[in-house]
């Protein structure tokens, strides 16, 4: 049982952000029973309201305190696009304080998923993503990761069973309130996805993944690789510069052994860059070595970076050759081909 509510919450009035056992330390000490905690934990994280006013079995003068008090950090849909081929919708959200964020709503067989953003903007820099470009603002809290996916939920009206935290930023780069958010999303007395649907990814940063193995979680981590040697990789991936691939084995092969997850591989095909039989040898290697299922990701053409997608031949010729050596493997099924491709393009056209 936490005693204290942290100080970063109480400054921040980020009422979604606290746990159960935070909130009811805070409702206790605005003089209200323990019970209403609960009750506005379900509100918020059950029912998803928007706003305290939905809230009907607190008195108004409760409602009205914590309206004045704690504001909800509620995201404002600023643009949508669907696509017209499936149904893929990718939302630009405005935050609080006026930034924006990106998120994606996609449908599939086996169920809704979204893709959110953990960053405003992302530090990382690599060469290929259009999300980095103008560099990082800020990270997100985790209420207001959560409120992609409630607002999301909130306009299509439909369930969703699946969370990518591959957007725009670097998850590790915000790893407090990351594991915040997993803890609240899949928290059994709140939105209550199973955790093994929950998927972080990763450039790389070799702490962070040491450090996500101790938290006894059963999330998928998803390692960023994207080339298959030291020196290609530092071309694409300042991250590459200082941790090495053999380093992310060592610290992936941790991450497996304490929570028996299995590792993807994420790997970006770069015409002419990372994409050659060779390169498909060096990568089937690695992924033998983690026993590592790959996804291949062909790459988004961002018009302020030069990478280009190679040809549907040279992409299957690399699958193959992948699956000649016994690896795990698939091309990610493209979605929303029909509106901006590339992760951070609507934010920069908005922008």
């Amino acid at each position: 049982m936490t005693d204290s509510i942290p100080r970063y919450f109480v400054r921040q009035m980020d009422i979604k952000s606290l746990k159960q056992e935070e909130l009811k330390i805070l409702i206790k000490d605005m003089g209200e029973p323990a019970f209403r905690a609960g009750q506005i934990y379900e509100w918020m994280h059950v029912k998803l309201v928007s706003d305290y006013d939905e809230m009907t079995n607190l008195s108004k003068a409760l409602r009205q305190r914590l309206k004045e008090e704690y504001p909800l950090t509620v995201l404002l849909k600023e643009d949508m696009q669907e696509s017209a081929q499936d149904g893929t919708r990718k939302y630009l959200f405005r935050l609080p304080d006026g930034n924006m964020v990106e998120s994606v709503f996609m449908r599939y067989k086996h169920g809704n998923s979204v893709c959110i953003s953990s960053q405003v903007g992302c530090r990382m820099g690599c060469r290929f993503c259009a999300s980095t470009i103008d560099g990082l603002v800020r990270s997100l809290t985790a209420s207001e990761m959560l409120e992609q996916i409630y607002s999301v939920i909130r306009d299509t009206g439909e369930r969703v069973s699946n969370v990518v935290v591959m957007g725009i930023g670097e998850p590790m780069d915000n790893y407090d309130n990351i594991v915040r958010f997993y803890r609240l999303l899949t928290d059994e007395k709140g939105y209550n996805l199973s955790g093994r649907n929950v998927t972080i990814s990763t450039c790389g940063i070799v702490p962070g993944i040491y450090k996500l193995a101790d938290e006894g979680l059963s999330l998928t981590l998803a390692l960023s690789l994207h080339a298959p040697t030291d020196e290609k990789r530092r071309t694409i991936m300042p991250i590459a510069n200082e941790y090495s691939i053999s380093e992310l084995i060592e610290a992936c092969t941790y991450y497996f052994e304490k929570t028996g997850r299995r590792i993807t591989l994420e790997y970006s095909l770069i015409a002419g860059v990372n994409d050659s039989l060779e390169d498909a040898e060096d990568l089937g290697r690695i992924a033998k070595k983690l026993g590592a299922h790959i996804n291949l990701i062909p790459v988004n053409s961002v018009k302020e970076r030069d990478y280009k997608r190679g040809t549907k031949e040279a992409i299957e010729a690399f699958k193959n050759k992948l699956e000649k050596n016994a690896n795990n493997v698939t091309i990610r099924r493209e979605m929303g081909q029909d509106i901006d491709g590339a992760c951070g393009q609507l934010r920069r056209k908005y922008l």
